[in-house]
């Protein structure tokens, strides 16, 4: 029986998110703000994708990838015609991330080393290669440039001891939120009430953060960033995958419903 090796012209908008790990709701996102539109919708309503809807999605995915945000992603495809020269570009910005990655591993590796040795530890060693500017962009698009000024004079003024324990702090609610939603925890449990609770916390102090005064951050800034974690797959990584960032947003809405009515 011959094998037909010819590719489809086109992907359904289910295939799409399955080959590029996305989800349909991300894939609709980008048709609604004028990013990426499909190809063409059928009679059935669904979405189509041919080769070049494709290679455009392709250099959203890498830009993402390198933290840019979506407004920014949008200035950028609009200036770039060229679709051989725009992935030219995306492969040296691929490259150049590649360095810093590197740099990350042999920090780490680094530490590691010097702590089973028992030698001191550098700070300017130890974080070489982290990146706190990376979405400089995408902060000020969102919530102003004196928002990401005054976050950024307040890490600036932290310690090397006190950015390391607030990243650890950071890590750990991500991964216990993970272990919770793989565990089935229900959103409105207590346990996951506590984890939305930390998260609230954790906003509290945090300099160009919208807050009420000492009430925190108002309900319409923590039920955006719920919805982000969704929406965008680089929060869904941080939380196990899209079900356990669906799973964060649950259990964030429950607390909001609880805290502001």
């Amino acid at each position: 029986m011959a094998h037909d090796s010819t590719a489809p012209t086109e992907r359904s908008i289910n295939d799409v998110a399955r080959i590029t790990g996305t989800t349909s709701r991300t894939l609709r996102h980008y048709d609604n703000i004028g990013l990426l539109s499909p190809s063409r919708i059928g009679t059935n309503g669904y979405r189509y994708y041919n080769a070049d809807a494709l290679a455009r999605l392709q250099r959203i995915l890498l830009l993402r990838e390198l933290g840019l945000g979506l407004a920014a992603i949008a200035e950028i495809l609009a200036g770039q015609r060229d679709d051989l020269k725009a992935l030219s570009d995306h492969v040296r910005l691929l490259e150049s991330e590649k360095q810093r990655i590197d740099r990350l591993i042999a920090s780490v590796t680094s530490t590691i080393h010097k702590i089973k040795e028992g030698e001191p530890l550098m700070a300017e060693e130890m974080f070489d290669g982290f990146d706190h500017t990376a979405h400089k962009d995408e902060v000020e698009q969102r919530w102003g440039s004196d928002s990401y000024a005054a976050s950024d004079i307040w890490w600036k003024a932290m310690s090397a001891a006190d950015r390391a324990t607030f990243v650890a702090a950071q890590k750990q609610l991500a991964a216990d939120w993970a272990t919770a939603a793989q565990r089935g925890d229900d959103p409105e449990s207590d346990e996951a009430q506590a984890l939305a609770q930390r998260q609230f916390d954790g906003l509290v102090g945090i300099p160009g953060t919208p807050s009420e005064g000492k009430a925190g951050p108002p309900r319409e800034y923590y039920l955006g960033l719920a919805d982000m974690y969704v929406a965008d797959p680089r929060f869904a990584r941080n939380y196990g995958g899209q079900a356990g960032a669906e799973f964060v947003r649950a259990a964030m809405v429950a607390f909001a419903a609880k805290r502001w009515g």
